[in-house]
């Protein structure tokens, strides 16, 4: 090889060397709290221990697949709802009440809104905000005019109620306008 070969390769490496410091430095640096060093950094644990505890899922941390942009994400196995602004914050998260008919997991908008209806299922409710419908269901959220007191929804009624609390319906009615997506996630 060359002179000038080899000092091409040393400085690709050196370059490639720093690059490769520069993108660690970076991620350690946007570590969430919790999972940075701690004050036996330079320990190594015995073999076949782990330094820390395995971690666990945040059932309120927003889903990865739920789309970009503002929008409202809704958890099928998670029973919960965020409301994302445009720059990717969640303004709210908030478990819900599912309904009986599940929409397929997807991007929807939310098509209509009604401020005060009688539910399919007898129940008096506010804040209805629809976006999806099933076999001739609709599906949308919606709380309940009698709050935490009012009746549970039949599971064995074919209803596309999702019920949320009414303080949790206020901030859903403000948020999800005729437009807005609605992500279904599993």
């Amino acid at each position: 090889m060359s002179a000038s070969s080899s000092g091409i390769v040393a400085g690709l490496t050196a370059a490639a060397l720093a690059t490769v410091g520069y993108l660690a430095h970076q991620a350690a640096e946007s570590l969430p709290a919790g999972l940075g060093r701690t004050a036996h950094a330079g320990a190594t644990p015995a073999a076949g221990t782990s330094k820390a505890p395995p971690l666990k899922k945040d059932p309120t941390g927003l889903p990865g697949d739920s789309g970009k942009g503002a929008r409202v994400v809704y958890s099928l196995r998670g029973d919960r709802v965020w409301l994302v602004a445009g720059d990717e914050t969640v303004s709210r998260t908030f478990e819900v009440d599912p309904s009986a008919v599940d929409p397929a997991p997807g991007s929807y908008a939310v098509t209509s809104r009604s401020s005060a209806v009688t539910g399919s299922d007898g129940v008096p409710v506010e804040h209805v905000v629809r976006f999806a419908a099933v076999d001739g269901v609709v599906v949308g959220f919606s709380s309940a005019v009698g709050g935490p007191t009012a009746p549970a929804p039949d599971p064995k009624a074919r209803t596309g109620g999702i019920r949320e609390s009414r303080a949790d319906g206020d901030a859903m009615w403000t948020f999800a306008t005729i437009g807005r997506t609605v992500v279904v996630v599993r």
